[in-house]
């Protein structure tokens, strides 16, 4: 999961109360989050009782109306990109083993990734970054783990489909760097980890979004980065960090449980009213 960029053309205002993401006219920028002033990313789709980073499981994510679907992005031994969160199929299938890379697309779409979930998913294979954006175009954004992948295949791929701005990145220096190079007002969201290196991450790309967790995300951590004029997507640590991190300021959260933390922001917003 994690990383973004924004190379400095957005001046970002953030209303704390709501934690709303606005910029300056003309200026590409995120759309404000849809449930109570939280980004709902849902981590590999809906995956409660479905096969996870499934077709399946991201329209029923697009369904519960989340902000932005996580997706883990792989590439075959033919050179096309596909969405498979771990290295081999081992863990989602019985009839074969293997590595991802060693695989055709052709090969790994013969490959029932659904059964292990449920025999009403054996249709569901692994699918492909193609298959995923002309699914996902127009109805939600995207948050792209760049496990390996070409940044600059995966670019060509969102300029198909109009995606290119509706999409974070989060990978390694090198894939970030690569995208801004490629786009500058392209969405790059690096990770620093523990806060000590907060300020190195922050001075050195300048980002608009910064990646963390519910460890490293403390109140000072989210608070160095609204005082830069960026703002903090956290992965959870399960439905009782939620309170506490929205107290620490995040301002977008990475979960298994998004339908919770959806009808839970709602709630929370209700008893503001």
């Amino acid at each position: 999961m994690r990383k973004v960029f924004f190379t400095g053309y957005i001046a970002f205002y953030l209303i704390l109360t709501g934690s709303v993401l606005f910029a300056e006219t003309g200026k590409v920028s995120l759309p404000a989050p849809k449930h109570g002033g939280v980004y709902v990313i849902s981590h590999r789709g809906f995956h409660q009782g479905y096969p996870e980073n499934t077709l399946i499981a991201y329209q029923k994510a697009i369904e519960l109306d989340v902000d932005f679907i996580e997706i883990d992005l792989r590439t075959t031994a033919d050179g096309e990109i596909v969405s498979i969160h771990n290295s081999k199929v081992d863990d989602y299938t019985k009839d074969v083993k293997g590595e991802v890379a060693k695989f055709s697309l052709e090969e790994l779409k013969k490959i029932d990734i659904g059964s292990r979930v449920g025999m009403e998913f054996a249709d569901q294979r692994i699918p492909t970054l193609d298959e995923i954006l002309e699914l996902c175009q127009g109805k939600v954004g995207l948050y792209l783990d760049m496990k390996n992948a070409d940044p600059k295949k995966v670019l060509e791929k969102l300029e198909k489909y109009g995606m290119k701005h509706h999409v974070v990145w989060y990978g390694g220096s090198r894939d970030l760097e690569t995208v801004k190079k490629e786009c500058s007002d392209c969405f790059i969201m690096p990770d620093p980890g523990p806060e000590k290196h907060l300020e190195y991450i922050l001075t050195r790309f300048s980002p608009p979004v910064i990646a963390s967790d519910f460890k490293s995300c403390t109140a000072s951590f989210v608070k160095t980065c609204h005082e830069r004029g960026v703002i903090v997507f956290m992965d959870d640590a399960g439905p009782d960090s939620w309170e506490e991190a929205i107290n620490r300021g995040v301002d977008g959260i990475q979960t298994d449980f998004p339908h919770k933390l959806i009808e839970y922001l709602e709630k929370r917003g209700q008893k503001k009213e």
